[in-house]
């Protein structure tokens, strides 16, 4: 049998992708460059654990560890990266690596590009795509372009997302005027990350959509499902905490073609802002990797991980869509619990709001009735941490 290889085990998403692997009888193999805080490696779909070099301070050990790995195995094991830092090493050393891994993706630099927001924006506008308003900070009147395309309060974003959130702990820098706004440019140029800044498509945290799709080595679109963010954290520019799959067709329609036409493979999950003015949906970014909602997109009937290992092993599953609204949604508690208290003290969401959302069929970021081990090491490890 083929291994399944789970790069990235310390978060809920290599827990997903372990159990949505293991569950179908794959043997998993749990890879993380630290033996201590991955859960994900608890559970008991996996079948095999491994500390590896640290994949960017050591990237070139890191690589010639799994390529030893994959050597020793009777038949070439799949490739899963669970977060983007493994991605941006996958695509580095794509060759190598695809001599000894099952690995989707076929065109050196498409991951990096995709996830670049800055080559994205480009890759977008090209092909036809809403984008956010960007403004370059090398740009000629630079200010009075902020002042007249994008105006205040406006966003300060990296076009290295993975290394901008090691370093900052929040995904974009939200400024309210021009002062802000050069403090903000002058921490990313210190931190030596180039950033650009971008226009705030109006409308609450629930504006924002995702089109979570497989894409076959003919670079169709194989699986689909589009969900309804209600909740994230950090609050209004941060990652789902409590979010629905509610189907919406028009995403098909712009996501499927896009990615289509750029020749991705594999697994993607664009990110939209529908405008609360115009009803346009925007391209916020794209995550090349499994996404933070595998969990609910599992529960409603497609199981990413595993579509992936039956196409590169040679047996794919047959297309599906989730073409109506299963009323679940995907809870990540722990953090929901930080952003419902940053919604209330905003005045963006009541009390009342937040409980009559909570009445909703569940799939947990973490917690399994059957697999309950790596929820309860979850938890000790918070409880400890808080004393």
């Amino acid at each position: 049998m083929n291994k399944a290889v789970i790069l990235g085990c310390n978060y809920y998403i290599g827990l997903s992708t372990i159990r949505c692997l293991g569950v179908n009888g794959i043997h998993t193999v749990a890879v993380d460059y630290a033996g201590a805080d991955t859960y994900g490696a608890e559970s008991k779909y996996c079948s095999e654990r491994l500390v590896s070099p640290h994949y960017k301070k050591e990237m070139k050990a890191f690589v010639q560890f799994l390529i030893d790995y994959a050597k020793k195995q009777n038949e070439t094991p799949v490739l899963i990266p669970c977060h983007d830092s493994y991605v941006e090493v996958i695509d580095e050393y794509l060759d190598e690596l695809k001599e000894c891994y099952l690995i989707p993706q076929t065109k050196k630099g498409l991951y990096s590009q995709v996830m670049n927001k800055e080559a994205l924006h480009a890759l977008a506008v090209e092909k036809g795509m809403l984008v956010p308003e960007t403004v370059r900070v090398n740009e000629e009147n630079f200010f009075e372009k902020i002042d007249t395309i994008i105006n205040y309060p406006c966003i300060v974003k990296p076009t290295d997302s993975p290394t901008f959130v090691a370093t900052f702990r929040k995904k974009i820098f939200m400024v309210h005027n021009q002062k802000e706004l050069e403090e903000a440019l002058e921490k990313a140029e210190k931190a030596g990350l180039e950033v650009i800044v971008q226009r705030i498509i109006p409308g609450f945290d629930d504006h924002m959509y995702t089109f979570d799709a497989y894409l076959n080595q003919e670079s169709k679109v194989t699986h689909w499902v589009t969900c309804q963010k209600h909740r994230q954290y950090p609050i209004n520019f941060g990652a789902s905490v409590y979010t629905e799959q509610k189907y919406v067709p028009e995403l098909y329609d712009i996501g499927a073609k896009f990615l289509e036409e750029i020749g991705f493979k594999g697994f993607a999950e664009i990110e939209f802002k529908k405008d609360a003015e115009t009803g346009k949906y925007y391209l916020i970014e794209i995550n090349a990797r499994i996404t933070n909602l595998n969990n609910l997109l599992y529960k409603v009937g497609v199981n990413f991980p595993y579509i992936t290992y039956r196409e590169l092993t040679g047996s794919p599953l047959p297309p599906k869509a989730v073409k109506e609204d299963k009323n679940r949604v995907f809870w990540y508690a722990y953090e929901d619990m930080l952003a419902i208290k940053g919604y209330i003290r905003t005045g963006q969401l009541t009390k009342g709001e937040v409980v009559k959302s909570l009445f909703k069929k569940k799939a947990y970021a973490i917690w399994d009735w059957q697999d309950p081990k790596p929820g309860m090491t979850f938890f000790k490890r918070k409880l400890l941490k808080r004393k």
